[in-house]
């Protein structure tokens, strides 16, 4: 698939370096001819041998650079061609330009590509984020518990990273679906635009050539951005981004035969030294000044009748791909303005048509192949039969490029593996599928991260930390080992759980778990709803429960649990309590439990939800006949819709504890429930209201400020919220008015440590709040 020119050796005898030179005349003259010039090896006529003209005419080698979504501007570059009648005779591209001229090259015109692209969420591909609907429930259950969205791994080398933040599963799954036509082991030549990439060899730093076999593949090695994507192996060799090498590959294209050269750059320009305000900001503007410094050895080897374009792509960043529309109209204008200079390389109407209706026959004559092996590699842990599970193709189907990555999609989404690729391959004359499935290499467990913190300004706040370990694969049967440990100002906790797939085609699960927490809470009399009340007291809540689950998925909208569980609650006061026997309040609870917990979970965002609906039911109900037993259920639900950049939310939580054997008068008895505190009613302090049942509703809005971005934050909204509810303690007087209400206003967004709020709130009779917010609010 790559090439590499010889290592030196020692010189040979004249006759022998005559002999060598016409050889080599020979071999160039073949070469340059096939690449960027006569017709393909298959018979087809290609672009440049529509007719005897055309093959007098010089041959034009198109090069694209690299540049991210600033590679947008390709597109337009080859729709402005296109109607000037220019042809494009060979492409020589790198990175994001091998993606934009890889797809032109196999047949797909710049009409059809911009199309395409307007269909698909390129930002989303590019960055491997999948539908969050789509995910499995246990992946969404951590983005709501973990919003930070690292994840650690940890070895018997200790503490590792992923060496990219993006895998790129989600490009090449694009690239072979859009390339389907083509085998998986190609000469590049073959394509309708002959077309080279290159990428850089990660243990030599040499420069690579990929000139054959698959073509996606290719191309996604030569688009491997270090540090962002995951380095691409091709052929046993760890391949990365092109760019470090040749950005601007011009020498590429002469060595195609291209005559004339073309070139279009659109690598991002240096920034000023004085906004560079981190090391990251450092390191990029260091391996900017590398890459700017290649291009300009490649600038140096155009002449006169070459072509420069250096569209001005204004504000357009690297990572920028949801303005796509931007960047072509950028690309477009700028070839556009040098019109005349490309006039003399126009085809007349009627070479034109010719030129267009070979690279269509071209694409037409390569015919759908059957499978008739599959072959499935996986690393680590994880069984090939458990990948295979996953596909519906069977030796002596036709091969369908769209419907095996569909089936590797479903797979790649469960969180167990780095990199999920397939490729259709001819060995010994048998179409083989290939599977290559590989688990994550910065495991076997991993670690996920949290952060929360409330304040009010006035002296009064909490924080939490949260560590979450997963120790997926224990076995080969899918035993995954579960921690989540809470540790707070106010709080303490740690879960864990084993989860044993049963019936793994249905996804059925069982879980035995263990579990403590100690959390306190202050307790406020019954007229405390005021600005700066003093609570009566504080009371340290104390649960232990030990348990078993049976879990069952409802598709991909969430899940089912049901189980038993055997807990003790104990209520301990902090200080002196009026009445209490020794000035201090004691209580415990045991009981045996039956424990049944729905959760629906189709948001699209866990922290700023735009569309979805998220609904959490759990009822307990004790048994055994123990004394000072309670039952309750609990449930939530959030909706969320969006038009433009405008979002509303509506939230809504009942909760109420009955066949309570406690004293409904005691502070046990009404420490079930809380409300008090950001978006729980946001004008009053964290869990100042208690009691057994509680009610309560919430609207609100969000405006997102895309001209207006706070340091540190991704995005930016602006919101308000009206919220309503109300706690009871006894049953009798459960729903009973009057509600109380509050009213807040906040400007929020999604940090790298989670969501964060700054806003003000207020209620009635004089009762209001500054808070700062960081953490999940639902």
């Amino acid at each position: 698939m790559f090439r590499q020119p010889n290592a030196p050796h020692r010189a040979p005898p004249g006759w022998a370096v005559l002999f060598g030179l016409f050889l080599v005349g020979l071999l160039s003259w073949q070469h340059a001819h096939g690449a960027c010039g006569a017709e393909p090896a298959n018979g087809v006529t290609g672009a440049n041998g529509a007719n005897g003209a055309q093959a007098a005419r010089p041959r034009i080698g198109l090069v694209l650079s690299g540049g991210g979504a600033r590679g947008y501007a390709h597109i337009g570059v080859l729709k402005a061609l296109e109607q000037m009648h220019v042809p494009v005779d060979c492409i020589a591209a790198t990175s994001m330009g091998a993606v934009v001229g890889g797809l032109y090259a196999s047949g797909i015109g710049a009409d059809e590509l911009e199309a395409r692209l307007s269909r698909v969420n390129l930002s989303d591909i590019v960055f491997d984020r999948n539908e969050r609907a789509q995910l499995p429930q246990t992946l969404r259950e951590d983005s709501f518990q973990y919003p930070i969205g690292i994840s650690a791994g940890v070895g018997k080398d200790g503490v590792k990273l992923p060496i990219g933040l993006v895998q790129g599963n989600k490009l090449l799954t694009l690239l072979q679906d859009w390339t389907s036509a083509w085998p998986g082991d190609i000469d590049f030549n073959t394509l309708p635009v002959p077309f080279r990439t290159i990428a850089t060899d990660l243990g030599t730093g040499a420069p690579v050539v990929l000139d054959h076999g698959s073509l996606p593949r290719a191309i996604r090695a030569s688009a491997a951005v270090p540090g962002l994507f995951a380095p691409f192996a091709v052929n046993g060799r760890t391949l990365v981004d092109g760019g470090l090498v040749s950005n601007l590959p011009v020498q590429m294209a002469r060595d195609m035969g291209a005559d004339i050269v073309i070139a279009v750059n659109v690598a991002t320009p240096l920034d000023d030294p004085a906004t560079l305000d981190s090391p990251a900001a450092v390191t990029q503007q260091m391996v900017t000044i590398l890459t700017n410094q290649n291009v300009a050895t490649q600038k140096a080897l155009l002449g006169p009748r070459d072509v420069l374009l250096e569209p001005d792509l204004g504000t357009l960043s690297f990572t920028d791909f949801s303005h796509a529309g931007d960047g072509i109209g950028r690309g477009y204008a700028a070839t556009s303005a040098i019109a005349p200079r490309l006039a003399g390389l126009a085809l007349p109407r009627e070479a034109w048509d010719q030129y267009v209706a070979s690279r269509a026959t071209h694409v037409a004559t390569v015919e759908p192949r059957r499978v008739d092996a599959i072959e499935v590699h996986t690393s680590g842990r994880i069984p090939a039969a458990y990948v295979r599970r996953y596909l519906r193709v069977r030796e002596g189907d036709r091969y369908d490029t769209a419907a095996v990555n569909h089936d590797l999609t479903q797979l790649s989404t469960s969180g167990d593996f780095e990199s999920v690729t397939q490729e259709l391959v001819t060995e010994n004359g048998r179409s083989v599928l290939k599977v290559d499935a590989q688990e994550k290499s910065w495991g076997p467990q991993f670690l996920l991260f949290g952060f929360g913190l409330s304040t009010t300004f006035d002296g009064k706040g909490a924080f939490n930390l949260q560590l979450g370990h997963r120790y997926p694969w224990l076995t080969q049967g899918g035993l995954e080992w579960r921690n989540d440990i809470v540790l707070g100002s106010n709080q303490a906790k740690w879960h864990t759980e084993l989860r044993q797939p049963v019936f793994d085609r249905l996804g059925f699960y069982i879980a035995p778990y263990l579990e403590y927490a100690r959390k306190h809470v202050d307790i406020y009399p019954d007229n405390g709803d005021k600005r700066n009340a003093t609570p009566l007291t504080a009371v340290r809540v104390d649960t232990a429960q030990a348990g078993i689950d049976f879990g069952l998925p409802i598709g991909r909208l969430g899940e089912f649990r049901v189980g038993a569980n055997y807990q003790q609650v104990r209520y301990d006061s902090d200080y002196l309590l009026a009445g209490a026997p020794n000035g201090r309040f004691s209580a415990r609870v045991r009981q045996p439990v039956v424990r049944a917990q729905l959760t629906i979970d189709q948001l699209d965002d866990p922290l700023f939800p735009r569309k979805g609906y998220y609904l959490y039911a759990v009822n307990q109900l004790s048994f055994g006949g123990a004394d000072n037993t309670f039952d309750d259920v609990h449930a939530k639900a959030l909706w969320a819709g969006s038009y433009g950049r405008h979002t509303l939310n509506l939230a809504a939580e009942g909760a109420m504890t009955y066949n309570d054997h406690r004293s409904s008068n005691s502070v046990s008895g009404g420490l079930g429930f809380t409300l008090g505190g950001f978006q729980r009613l946001s004008a009053y302090a964290p869990d100042q209201f208690s009691g057994n049942y509680l009610l309560y509703g919430r609207l609100t809005y969000l405006n997102e400020l895309r001209e207006f971005t706070l340091p540190g934050l991704r995005t930016t909204v602006f919101g308000t919220s009206l919220e309503m509810g109300d706690v009871w303690l006894r049953r009798r007087n459960f729903g009973s008015g009057p509600y109380k209400s509050s009213a807040s206003a906040f400007i929020g967004g999604n940090s790298v440590i989670g969501p964060l709020y700054f806003g003000f709130a207020a209620a009635p009779a004089g009762v209001w709040n500054i808070y700062l917010q960081l953490g999940r609010v639902f």
